[in-house]
């Protein structure tokens, strides 16, 4: 009798810190990654003359992309983390910057906005494109609730400005529906970076190899 009574508060103990477990994950809320200074990424163009510092990195693969909670792949969105360094003593205007994204094939994205998300998610079938990453299944059912639009939202990089001596980073969305493969061969691109004199900097490109061939972090 003791040891059946055992097994069972033994169980209920178990089943307890499932149904907890559950509970925290469910309730967990998206962090976005710490930005360090953009020429630490293997993937960036530095502007000695400027002081400033463009930096992409992908979250292309699965243990990265886990930080998420929908699979954007899995529709054909890619999030790309962009941080933006700037070393001068001048505050950066980001206000007019242009991102696009363009592909080997000489495809040019632009990132994707908000409602763009927000309908890729609502009709999950419009991509027509299985993920070609080892993700589990977790399908998008046709509806966006409230917590994935509050991730999509607190994921967007949202800054207008860069102050001396500090870095600012967000995701960008690229829509890549129907390219199997849109890192190799393409080049990240930003325009519209201006000094505090309203001067546009040179413009930023950054070949995406240099994310693809980067050694593997330790």
């Amino acid at each position: 009798m003791k040891n059946a009574l055992a097994h069972v508060l033994q169980l209920t103990l178990v089943l307890g810190s499932v149904a907890l477990f559950s509970v925290v994950c469910a309730g967990k809320d998206f962090v976005r990654p710490a930005a360090h200074p953009a020429k630490t990424y293997p993937a960036h163009d530095e502007h000695p003359d400027e002081k400033v510092t463009l930096a992409v990195d992908p979250y292309d693969l699965a243990d990265k992309a886990a930080i998420f909670s929908v699979h954007y792949s899995e529709q054909g969105l890619l999030p790309i983390l962009v941080i933006v360094s700037n070393d001068g003593d001048q505050p950066i205007s980001l206000a007019d910057m242009k991102a696009q994204l363009v592909t080997v094939d000489r495809a040019k994205l632009s990132p994707a906005t908000v409602d763009d998300i927000y309908r890729r998610l609502s009709h999950p079938t419009a991509s027509g494109r299985p993920s070609p990453l080892p993700f589990p299944s977790k399908k998008v059912k046709g509806t966006v609730n409230s917590k994935t639009l509050e991730e999509i939202q607190n994921a967007q990089f949202g800054a207008r400005a860069v102050e001396p001596h500090s870095t600012q980073a967000g995701f960008l969305f690229f829509d890549v529906a129907g390219i199997s493969t849109p890192l190799p061969g393409a080049n990240f691109y930003l325009t519209g970076v201006r000094d505090a004199k309203g001067n546009d900097l040179m413009y930023f490109e950054i070949p995406l190899e240099k994310y693809l061939s980067a050694p593997a972090a330790p």
